[in-house]
């Protein structure tokens, strides 16, 4: 009897809902131009660049080209590349980590923070030839800033040691939108920062540098770390605004690579093709440690 009524029942269940029909979801046909651009423009070229890399000028497998990045020549570009991309990215993080506290716990007037976060934006993407000229008009040998200093406080800045076309020059100009990416990078996660935690730690008696050593700073540090890598693979892939300040006064792997495609005086571009193999494998294993850490920082930020 009551299997009887239990089929009776999956009938009458059957008549008034009715079978759902797989069905197409029509949004992945707004993922086309996604998929599209990034086949075009990313991953084509991509292996375009890593299948040259193995070939030579007649289309043969060959290993000499990546036996040709340890030369002394190759190996000092990618050395510069990576002390300048270490050198901004470490300010940068430091510089832009501090700014980005102030502005969401520094009890600042409400307006400061949109508007920094809107002109960070904006320095984020700026680069290239105009922050070169910005530059050279603010502090190459006769800019803005390094006339006023001259003539106002007697400061020759160029005299001091200082130069514009040089590592630290450059290291100065990445800066200036290395410093914005940090604050839009980093000030989700302090505003992750939950004040139930800095009551209980000060309930429990902990002083306010404890705080920040034992609860926030290990919690931020996923995001601090991947911030920092983030910022050394956006330094590292820069090309336009170094080769606009510096020319080839300063031998970088991008500048170089430049060189090796182009062919002005060097062409090889199978070797230019390994070089920029080299890069991709840099800054590859650099975002792929960026989305390792930033998972492991969301965690803490739901």
């Amino acid at each position: 009897m009551g299997a009887a009524i239990d089929a009776a029942a999956a009938d009458a269940v059957g008549d008034v809902v009715p079978a759902r029909r797989p069905t197409r979801s029509l949004a992945w046909l707004g993922l086309a131009p996604f998929f599209g651009f990034a086949v075009l423009f990313l991953i084509g070229p991509t292996l375009y660049l890593i299948t040259g890399a193995f070939q030579d000028r007649t289309g043969a497998f060959t290993f000499d080209n990546i036996l040709g990045l340890f030369t002394p020549q190759i190996m000092a570009a990618y050395a510069i590349s990576i002390q300048v991309s270490l050198a901004s990215a470490a300010l940068g993080a430091l510089i832009g980590f501090f700014l980005a506290y102030a502005i969401v716990h520094g009890r600042l007037p409400a307006w400061i923070r949109p508007t920094v976060v809107t002109f960070s934006g904006v320095a984020s993407n700026f680069a290239g030839i105009p922050l070169a000229f910005a530059f050279l008009a603010t502090l190459g040998r006769l800019g803005l800033v390094t006339l006023f200093l001259k003539d106002a406080a007697g400061i020759n800045i160029y005299a001091l040691g200082f130069n514009l076309l040089s590592f630290w020059g450059l290291t100065i100009t990445y800066l200036y939108f290395q410093i914005p990416l940090m604050v839009l990078i980093i000030t989700p996660a302090l505003d992750g920062l939950k004040g139930e935690w800095r009551e209980a730690a000060s309930i429990l008696g902990a002083s306010r540098w404890q705080y920040w050593r034992m609860v926030a700073l290990p919690v931020l540090a996923p995001s601090i770390l991947g911030c920092f890598l983030l910022l050394f693979a956006n330094s590292f892939g820069a090309i336009a605004t170094a080769y606009a300040l510096t020319g080839s006064s300063l031998n970088i792997v991008p500048i170089l690579l430049y060189a090796q495609i182009r062919g002005d005086v060097l062409y090889n571009p199978n070797l230019g093709y390994a070089l920029a193999f080299g890069m991709i494998v840099i800054t590859g294993c650099s975002n792929l440690l960026y989305l390792w850490l930033r998972a492991r920082a969301e965690r803490w930020q739901r």
